[in-house]
């Protein structure tokens, strides 16, 4: 994927981030700049940091240390860690989406599809339920869910849908920035296949600006434009998505890429 790049500012910049579970570091001097437009893959096994890395940059966990700057859509850079709670909740709702490993983590279960993808929309403002049905009916067809189960409460979904609705609920407000952790993760193979191109459509034709957390560097490879590796809580490597796994310079993604190439 080619990144697009706005010179005049970051859209997010993470300076210094740390946290610590007790004695255990979830991570620490985690420095990164993420650009309008740009997919930030952050990779790693398990326990490597990226999930509270993500969880951070969220606004979903507070670190011990470092600054998470969010440049708003006035130009103004705002501290995540810094602004009031109902701000840092305003923007959830407005600037930024979460997509869950899980969606039922992501969904209302109880609710319609339809309803599950309007409500963001209500939380916004919208308010005649003609218009918010006919975009919601939008997004079903956009993330490839039949017109016709727009009224199907998502437990009557397959896992791929119920995915496909937590992506239609998260981007129906028009965010600028989506954090996404392991979005494919749990899936089927061909599920995965299918979901991996919706989601890298989707990204391109609006414009978003992501970080996603995956241990699977296939996924990180179709999806990003650049990569941090991660490692006992720390960036060892980082640089153009190609050109990490193409030619990696640090032992441990040397052994992340040799492990994948294995039989």
């Amino acid at each position: 994927m080619n990144a697009v790049q706005d010179d005049d500012a970051p859209l997010l910049a993470v300076e210094g981030l740390e946290k610590r579970y007790g004695r255990r570091v979830g991570c620490t001097q985690v420095d990164f700049r993420l650009w309008p437009g740009e997919v930030l893959g952050v990779v790693g096994e398990s326990g490597s940091g990226k999930t509270t890395v993500l969880n951070c940059v969220a606004g979903r966990l507070a670190p011990d240390a470092g600054r998470v700057l969010y440049t708003d859509r006035t130009g103004a850079a705002r501290d995540v860690h810094g602004v009031s709670e109902p701000e840092r909740r305003m923007l959830m709702r407005t600037d930024w989406a979460f997509v869950h490993q899980n969606a039922r983590d992501g969904l209302r279960m109880a609710v319609s599809a339809g309803a599950n993808v309007g409500e963001p929309l209500m939380a916004v403002g919208a308010r005649h339920y003609a218009d918010i049905r006919a975009a919601a009916g939008d997004w079903l067809e956009k993330t490839e869910i039949e017109l016709g189960r727009i009224d199907d409460p998502p437990t009557t979904f397959s896992g791929g849908m119920q995915q496909r609705l937590q992506i239609a609920r998260a981007l129906v407000a028009g965010p600028r920035l989506v954090f996404m952790d392991e979005p494919t993760g749990g899936l089927d193979v061909s599920v995965q296949a299918r979901l991996l191109d919706l989601l890298r459509g989707l990204v391109t034709e609006l414009g978003l600006a992501a970080v996603v957390v995956t241990h699977d560097l296939a996924v990180a490879r179709l999806l990003s434009h650049r990569l941090l590796v991660m490692r006992q809580g720390r960036v060892v490597e980082t640089g153009l998505t190609d050109q990490v796994l193409d030619d990696p310079q640090h032992p441990y993604t040397q052994l992340l890429v040799s492990s994948v190439l294995q039989p």
